[in-house]
């Protein structure tokens, strides 16, 4: 299994970009407004972070580790943006085989640039692949206090904002016309319950685009770009239940325009769902004051 590879390619447009706004929520003008992309850093709409992510967890329901698979993490980078019309390549090597029988994968997404392969968005996933039982997620530590420069635009460490939905089973089947996901576990409940779950299991991009929502919108705001998100899902999720985002500025470094955010999701009955942290550039606000976010 260590050195397998897979791969395929994908080319967006500007209706796809703007389903995945409306799916999730986020229509943050620099993947939405033509206008205003064009007078940000990019020069034109870029595709939202999680809709590459999607791609990466598409290959892990169909190519490796096949139909069935189940992520436990993921850390992603975005260090170039994806615009409409490129043709982007999503590609998988397995790099470790775990002790609990999970997999570590490196992912990638690239495009042709003019001087060579151009990577948009890079990182590591953990897998658990189809018969491999679930282990108790690890907890995790006590947060770091937040520091870092006073205030950016309004924005002061402590802030924070959060949003409460839930997905229904049709949001699932949108999500997988969009972007090609034909994992069962996300689309059967008999599938799903023979891989362990209760039923059908909400995506991973689903539950992270609820990050994009918030940060895109909310705090730090429209016009904010995504560098890079680190997830660990704790728990399942389910169509239908409550589940509650929430952001929190952990760092803030006023000279070069970032922002570290912690993000948790957790369901109705208090379970941890998905936990990570953000990193943003918020070079190109829309309106550069949060003053309403707590």
């Amino acid at each position: 299994m260590i050195g397998e590879r897979a791969s395929f390619r994908r080319v967006f447009t500007q209706g796809d970009f703007d389903r995945f706004a409306r799916l999730t929520g986020d229509d943050n003008p620099i993947h939405c407004d033509p206008q205003f992309a064009k007078r940000s850093h990019f020069g034109a709409t870029v595709s939202h972070g999680m809709l590459l992510y999607s791609c990466i967890s598409k290959a892990f329901g169909e190519l490796i580790p096949g139909p069935g698979a189940a992520q436990v993490a993921q850390e992603l980078m975005f260090p170039n943006p994806t615009y409409v019309g490129d043709e982007i390549t999503v590609a998988l090597e397995v790099v470790a085989e775990n002790p609990d029988g999970t997999l570590d994968l490196d992912t990638y997404v690239s495009k042709p640039g003019p001087e060579g392969v151009v990577i948009t968005a890079q990182g590591r996933a953990r897998v658990r692949p189809r018969g491999v039982s679930s282990a108790d997620a690890p907890a995790s530590g006590a947060a770091e206090p937040a520091s870092g420069d006073g205030e950016l635009y309004g924005l002061r460490p402590g802030m924070s904002a959060s949003a409460t939905r839930s997905f229904s089973v049709v949001d699932l089947d949108e999500y997988g016309d969009l972007v090609g996901d034909r994992n069962p576990v996300h689309r059967d409940d008999a599938a799903a319950r023979a891989a362990g779950f209760a039923q059908r299991v909400v995506p991973g991009p689903l539950l992270a685009g609820m990050f994009s929502d918030l940060l895109g919108t909310e705090l730090p705001g429209r016009g904010t770009g995504w560098m890079k998100q680190r997830l660990r899902f704790c728990a399942p999720a389910y169509p239908g239940e409550p589940l509650t985002a929430r952001l929190e500025i952990a760092r803030l470094r006023a000279g070069k325009e970032l922002v570290n955010l912690r993000s948790t999701i957790s369901a109705g009955d208090g379970r941890c769902v998905c936990e990570g942290e953000a990193l943003v550039l918020v070079r190109n606000l829309e309106v550069k004051s949060r003053s309403h976010a707590r």
